[in-house]
């Protein structure tokens, strides 16, 4: 959950427009959200970006052209080395 103020997509056109193309740049496996931890974009870290809506879609389509399934690591690669630098970095995510 974040603790800033978040702009929810269906608010904000900006907001909106910058989901909907970051989106685009992810792999399929990516695109339906996990029910257990979907507590909405607005409590996400993607959310906590929403109130400079160029920076969010600058940040995350970053990371979906880093998973692009034309790279040669697999999902389960990216996984475990997210997974590390979590670790790494003391972060509880």
């Amino acid at each position: 959950m974040t603790w800033i103020k978040t702009v929810k997509m269906e608010d904000d056109e900006q907001v909106r427009n910058a989901m909907m193309e970051q989106r685009k740049l992810y792999p399929m496996e990516y695109a339906t959200p996990v029910s257990i931890v979907d507590h909405g974009i607005e409590n996400s870290i993607v959310g906590s970006h929403s109130l400079i809506p160029e920076a969010l879609f600058h940040a995350f389509s970053t990371f979906g052209a880093l998973m692009s399934p034309e790279l040669p690591l697999r999902r389960d690669q990216h996984e475990m080395i997210a997974t590390m630098v979590s670790v790494t970095n003391r972060c509880f995510y």
